[in-house]
């Protein structure tokens, strides 16, 4: 055998060597759960209580009566002995099941005859006695999905996403009679939109949350997904950094991610919208219309702004419009139809990442604009514009919460 290939067999010794020391701490961590698994910690003290969790998901009324939708995010199997409506026991369908194992869902129809507008109250009685609840503030008929309502949505949406960041758009021309110091005062505008909408947008993902089954966490979900998103579009920036000229990051494609992350809050506010009209809140719902429709109009000023040194032609505000506002009309349609409260926080997260990503991508080119001029980034007239920001949408927003 020659020198080398004595070299490369000892090189491929050393290889599966270390391969091996790499696995055998996983196959010892396997071993030990398993033996954990199997013959327990040793430790026999009954639990006090049954450990039970049952997740009233959904309620829906129709004709036939109620449905209640429910998830076992408990650690053990439960089983729904009794159902009581409004203080009386009544008969249920169970779908598939009265059973439900572990993150098993399931469907629980009840015969009973709701009366339009007056509250309702549903308990689940397990097998061990432990009682889950659900509740109907003011009962009305849930919408079932026709091609109507769909398109009735879809235009709910239009109104309260797509036409009024175009409108705020429309400010475009005006916007650019500003000199370098006022296209600084309205970036910085547009900073404050945003630090307001990240923490609306933080504040609903919370809300949502709060609903979500403990289980699956949804605080976590917020964060986790708030600070993957803003790292992974931060990398995506920087990479694009090398292919694309100054003129085109700040320009265009700037405004391409404010419109992205403001879609992503909207598509939050299509939510609420659905789900009010989901549950036969229709006079919440056309409060809400009116309140986001009027909030989101400043929306426009903040996309158009990093437009001020180019000249954009109308395709591209059709497209800035509608990648802002068309996820408004995605959500009012998941949230008429098909809500989840455990997405709808991941989602909320999401969508505040990318809001701060595009902060941070502002905030860049003031300084490197400010550098280049040798202006001060932080001054009166900056903080000003940043004040306003907030100050608009906090105004706007008085219109909304309730």
């Amino acid at each position: 055998m020659s020198y080398a290939d004595q070299k490369e067999t000892k090189a491929s010794s050393i290889n599966v060597k270390a391969i091996l020391w790499g696995i055998l701490p996983l196959i010892l961590l396997i071993a030990i759960i398993a033996t954990i698994a199997k013959v327990g910690t040793g430790i026999e003290n009954e639990p006090a209580a049954p450990i039970e969790v049952l997740n009233v998901e959904k309620i829906t009324l129709s004709d036939d009566g109620i449905q209640v939708k429910v998830l076992n995010s408990g650690p053990e199997e439960i089983t729904i002995a009794q159902v009581v409506v409004d203080g009386a026991f009544w008969n249920a369908e169970f779908t598939p099941s009265d059973s439900l194992k572990r993150f098993e869902r399931g469907t629980i129809n009840i015969p009973y005859p709701w009366v339009q507008g007056d509250p309702h109250e549903v308990k689940l009685i397990t097998s061990n006695g432990l009682i889950f609840t659900g509740e109907v503030a003011a009962a009305a008929a849930t919408p079932t999905p026709t091609g109507k309502l769909f398109a009735q949505y879809a235009l709910i949406g239009f109104y309260v996403g797509v036409i009024p960041v175009g409108l705020g758009l429309l400010w475009y021309p005006f916007l650019r009679r500003f000199s370098v110091k006022g296209m600084h005062v309205i970036l910085s505008l547009t900073i404050g939109l945003l630090f307001f909408l990240v923490i609306d947008t933080f504040e609903e993902g919370f809300e949502m949350a709060a609903e979500a089954p403990g289980v699956f966490q949804g605080t976590g979900l917020v964060w986790f997904g708030a600070l993957l998103s803003c790292l992974f579009l931060i990398a995506v920036d920087q990479s694009n950094d090398r292919k694309l000229s100054s003129r085109t990051l700040e320009g265009s494609r700037v405004s391409r991610k404010i419109a992205t992350g403001i879609g992503l809050h909207n598509f939050g506010e299509g939510l609420a919208i659905g789900s009010a009209f989901a549950v036969g809140e229709a006079a919440l719902g056309t409060f809400l219309i009116i309140g986001f429709t009027l909030h989101n109009i400043t929306e426009g000023v903040g996309i158009a702004a990093p437009l001020l040194k180019d000249r954009p032609n109308l395709r591209t505000f059709v497209t800035l419009a509608l990648i802002a506002g068309g996820p408004a009309i995605i959500g009012t349609w998941a949230g008429g139809f098909i809500f989840n409260d455990t997405l709808a926080a991941l989602f909320f997260g999401i969508g505040a990442g990318a809001i701060l990503q595009v902060i941070y991508v502002i905030s860049k080119m003031i300084l490197k604009e400010s550098a280049k001029r040798n202006l001060s980034p932080v001054s009166w007239l900056n903080f000003g514009g940043l004040t306003a920001g907030i100050l608009i949408m906090y105004i706007t927003a008085l219109m909304v919460k309730f």
